[in-house]
């Protein structure tokens, strides 16, 4: 099974549709979104994936308007933290942040796989049992503007810059 990570989209449809295409020439069959989504426009891109969304702290002031455009595309709303198992990998996401958050997370040990956007760099990490990764940002702005595919249950990560 192929899972898309992204984060940090910040409202960049141009991006996050090559993005989309990206998953769908791939065959990704989920994706999940660490937040900062960034405009509902950019929500549309993600209803013929299953996608899993939380909020970052540029979402705060339209939950409410987020929350119905991801509700009419069938996506799945964790609002702040989200939890799934899928191919028998607990997995964990958040934006990052609430540090304390992430880090309690991470210490915990309970997660296969950890994933968080918020600052804005790609970075993969290794706690204990706990893969922790960051996919960067899909803006413009960035450096090196991108998003993960992983494989489950093996667990191999690639990085894909757009």
């Amino acid at each position: 099974m192929f899972i898309g990570i992204i984060s940090d989209t910040h409202g960049e449809n141009d991006l996050t549709r090559k993005a989309i295409h990206f998953f769908k020439a791939r065959k990704v069959q989920r994706i999940i979104h660490c937040g900062d989504i960034g405009s509902p426009s950019t929500v549309d891109f993600f209803q013929d994936i299953p996608t899993d969304f939380v909020f970052g702290n540029i979402d705060g002031s339209m939950t409410q308007t987020l929350t119905r455009k991801i509700e009419e595309i069938n996506g799945k709303l964790h609002n702040w933290f989200g939890k799934i198992e899928l191919e028998g990998k607990k997995i964990a996401f958040l934006h990052g942040h609430e540090e304390l958050r992430l880090e309690q997370e991470i210490a915990s040990q309970k997660w296969d796989l950890i994933c968080f956007g918020h600052l804005h760099q790609h970075s993969l990490s290794e706690f204990g049992k706990t893969l922790v990764l960051n996919p960067g940002a899909l803006q413009q702005r960035s450096e090196r503007p991108g998003f993960c595919i992983i494989e489950l249950p093996e667990m191999s990560i690639f990085r894909i810059s757009i």
